[in-house]
């Protein structure tokens, strides 16, 4: 089973960035290019299907070539909106989703989550960068889909809670803990771009 065949991957940028006063972050330019950009090229080296799951300007996402989803649930309910638009949209056997806001994650960390998953024979393979869990940071199988949709029908949103239902696994990502810093304010913004110029 090869990680290109096997998994499609979806840019989570359906969210209100109510942390950068409602901007949508996946659009914000960071060193000259939109934070979404930076995600889609590094996914682009493992998968061939990627899908930004986007609530609004799908327009300018289309510009990313990437095929963009909304949430067949309104009102921005959450990463876990998201994930089942997604699921719903793949013809592969495993969903991998990231956030749109982590601009330095590296190509490494979804080989890295498939190798570990495949091994363990799990359904859900949830990253942890040393400190704490990253659930947005996960390989999912598309199985679920009918069991997550029951979950978002109950009116639950949480996705550890969800993730917590299934054969999950933790998988260490410590290596790659610099992948998981997203951005959330203006002045992340400019370390960011700071370092991506040295």
């Amino acid at each position: 089973m090869s990680l290109a065949t096997e998994v499609s991957a979806v840019v989570l940028a359906g969210g209100m960035g109510r942390r950068m006063d409602g901007v949508d972050k996946g659009l914000v330019e960071l060193a000259g290019q939109p934070m979404v950009r930076y995600v889609v090229d590094v996914l682009s080296v493992n998968v061939t299907t990627i899908l930004i799951n986007a609530n609004r300007n799908q327009e300018r996402y289309q510009d990313f070539g990437t095929r963009v989803i909304s949430d067949s649930i309104e009102g921005y309910q959450g990463p876990l909106a998201g994930v089942e638009a997604a699921m719903s949209a793949v013809q592969t056997n495993w969903l991998y989703t990231c956030p749109c806001d982590s601009p330095l994650q590296p190509t490494q960390l979804l080989p890295h989550l498939w190798r570990h998953v495949n091994d363990a024979g799990a359904q859900i393979g949830m990253a942890h960068d040393g400190k704490r869990n990253q659930p947005v940071f996960s390989l999912i199988k598309v199985e679920l889909l009918a069991n997550l949709r029951e979950y978002l029908q109950r009116g639950e949103r949480k996705i550890d809670r969800w993730f917590e239902t299934h054969d999950l696994l933790q998988v260490d990502c410590s290596e790659y803990a610099r992948g998981f810093i997203n951005i959330n304010t203006e002045a992340e913004k400019l370390q960011i771009e700071q370092e991506l110029k040295n």
